[in-house]
């Protein structure tokens, strides 16, 4: 059997700009995805925390050491400039693989900079 269990989060990001003309997803700082273990265009669920919704989308990758958290395409509908999100990404385990397992959440603070 397997097991869809959460593998990551980015916890209280704050946007930093949304654009609708883009084509969708997620901009993400290449540092904060590196600190919590994602990759571009991994599909993650991101919760609003401002307007308490959800969405899925991908990742794209950010300018490391900008910060950036800026919400793509139909998705800039959904947020606003300064609302917090919470970024989680979900891994495929086996019943082995659970065994042990811890998954990788990072906070941030105001500018988008790992605090833990």
């Amino acid at each position: 059997m397997q097991r869809i269990l959460y593998k990551s989060k980015i916890h209280r990001a704050r946007v930093t700009d949304t654009n609708l003309e883009y084509e969708g997803s997620l901009t993400v700082d290449r540092d904060l995805m590196d600190a919590a273990g994602m990759v571009p265009y991994e599909q993650v669920q991101v919760l609003n925390i401002n307007n308490g919704t959800r969405a899925e989308t991908y990742l794209i990758e950010g300018k490391r050491g900008s910060g950036d958290i800026i919400v793509n395409g139909a998705l800039a509908r959904w947020a606003q400039k300064d609302d917090l999100l919470i970024v989680i990404s979900y891994g495929i385990f086996t019943e082995s693989e659970i065994n042990g397992f811890k998954p990788r959440a990072i906070k941030v603070d105001h500018n988008n900079r790992t605090t833990k």
